[in-house]
């Protein structure tokens, strides 16, 4: 119930009532409606849709595995919500949010450190990464990229990692530049900055599709990208293509580690979040599919397979640019659009980062500017020499890096297991329960989150993301000796085991009021 005062009533399963005010941590919010969807969509989108889309489509056989990802996607909207809503309800990062919701003497709150974890993690490396896309749009704008074979391409990215300076270097502009962004405020800053990037993300997205969809021997590629064939199934295998459609749609949205859920907090009453939800995640999924368009038809016009990992973006790419006409403009166009993307990424997690130190240790926002800024330069100094000082340390095996480590513990285990956490705390009658979410979610005009989606989002959610958590498991090491493979997989069962173990105690208030 809504006071006048800018407070409201609030009812927790324990039947405490307590006021909460709606503007907490959220004295402005977002000046527009597209500034939340754009910087939204710009969190989501990043280095998943625009490099791993393309070449994981290339692997699964085209069109039929875009058709399952689409489907997925689809299934992904209520979580979606869910992160919205547990943002909107606590005013909160994920720091604070489940100590605001949770009823007394629950463990909920434990759970935190997963999402503060994944957000440090994510950047030590994606900081790097981003580095390498700046470095080569001044190499194109330079003129100093010799991409005249794909050995020249392949020497090129070696030179760049074997020089951990010249890494450091980029990934500190990422960093200064990112942590200044968000030093203007959410609105002056992120909002403006986001926008800005994201309009022109788009405009340069649909300028190199149309360049790709134009040369000659594209339309083999626009067939295999557009046409299923679902012979593909039967030569892949039918529940590998599910498996990784499966896992690109509910990695590709960003959800688990809070990154969503801090925009959230800075939403208004006066829409449901189904519509913003589905708008941001449209927008999410066009960005893949027309990065697609970019990739695909030029590889197949130039008869190259698109590769996976880095190989794609830094050797196999260039050289596809060298033999258009005008590639030293392509190719700037290409990975500026490339570094917008996983730009808009990194200023939506340090503002997570940001706020989560602000409310943990009472900081002041300067405060957790200057300290985060100077953790994350430090804190990336593992994954940019574990390609040159520290490349004798292969933690994942033979020809691993610190990076393969760093992404293995946030894309295998912290964006999945959060992303369960968030579902089972708005399902749970021992977390912030189905009334309470559905109640915030379906707040405002617009479209509303059905009663009889309970039972999809208790049982059919959590099953499919135990599912990818334990077969990413097995995947990564199933090529190793078999004590190791087990080994890792009782890890991943005893990770599984403490979240369920948060979600299902009850305190014996709660007990007697739920039986």
């Amino acid at each position: 119930m809504n006071t006048n005062d800018g407070f409201r009533l609030v009812t927790a399963e324990n039947g405490v009532v307590y006021l909460r005010a709606d503007n907490i941590s959220c004295p402005h919010g977002f000046a527009t409606r597209l500034g939340f969807i754009l910087v939204s969509a710009g969190c989501a989108i990043g280095l998943g849709n625009v490099w791993r889309f393309p070449y994981i489509t290339g692997e699964y056989g085209g069109a039929a595995f875009v058709l399952l990802y689409l489907l997925f996607i689809v299934a992904c909207v209520p979580v979606v919500v869910m992160e919205y809503a547990i943002g909107r309800a606590s005013r909160k990062s994920f720091a604070k949010c489940f100590d605001e919701l949770e009823p007394k003497k629950t463990k909920w709150h434990r759970l935190k450190w997963f999402a503060i974890a994944g957000n440090y993690l994510l950047m030590m490396f994606y900081t790097m990464v981003t580095g390498w896309m700046l470095y080569y749009a001044f190499k194109y704008a330079t003129g100093s990229l010799d991409a005249s074979s794909t050995a020249a391409t392949a020497e090129a990215f070696k030179d760049m990692q074997a020089s951990p300076w010249l890494m450091l270097i980029f990934s500190a502009i990422v960093i200064i530049l990112c942590i200044g962004v968000c030093a203007l405020g959410l609105q002056n800053g992120i909002e403006k900055v986001t926008k800005f990037m994201m309009i022109l993300l788009m405009a340069l997205m649909v300028v190199l599709a149309v360049n790709s969809i134009r040369l000659k021997g594209a339309s083999e590629g626009l067939k295999f990208f557009l046409v299923p064939d679902f012979d593909v199934f039967k030569e892949k295998g039918f529940t590998s293509v599910l498996f990784a459609a499966m896992t690109q749609a509910f990695f590709t949205l960003s959800i688990g580690i809070g990154t969503m859920e801090i925009f959230g907090s800075y939403l208004k009453k006066d829409r449901t979040l189904v519509g913003e939800s589905v708008n941001v995640i449209v927008l999410d999924t066009a960005v893949a599919v027309v990065a697609g368009l970019i990739i695909i038809p030029a590889c197949f016009a130039y008869g190259i397979e698109p590769d996976s990992g880095p190989s794609l973006l830094f050797i196999t790419l260039p050289n596809v640019f060298h033999h258009m006409a005008s590639s030293r403009l392509w190719g700037i166009f290409f990975f500026i659009f490339m570094s917008f993307a996983a730009l808009s990424t990194v200023i939506a997690v340090f503002e997570n980062i940001i706020t989560m130190s602000v409310e943990l240790w009472d900081w002041s926002r300067k405060k957790s500017l200057i300290v985060n800024l100077v953790m994350i330069l430090v804190l990336t100094m593992p994954a940019v020499f574990g390609f040159n000082l520290l490349k004798n340390i292969q933690p994942m095996g033979a020809g691993s890096t610190i990076m393969d480590l760093e992404d293995f513990l946030v894309s295998s285990n912290l964006l999945p297991l959060g992303s369960l956490v968030g579902v089972l705390f708005c399902v749970r009658k021992n977390g912030w329960g189905w009334e309470n979410f559905i109640k915030e979610a379906n707040t405002g005009k617009g479209k509303h989150i059905p009663n009889g989606l309970r039972s999809y989002m208790a049982y059919v959610v959590p099953a499919l993301i135990c599912f990818i958590y334990l077969k990413g498991y097995y995947d990564t090491f199933s090529n190793r000796s078999l004590p190791v493979l087990i080994g890792w997989m009782c890890f991943a069962v005893i990770l599984l085991v403490l979240i369920f173990w948060a979600a299902f105690s009850k305190s014996k208030k709660i007990l007697k009021k739920t039986y």
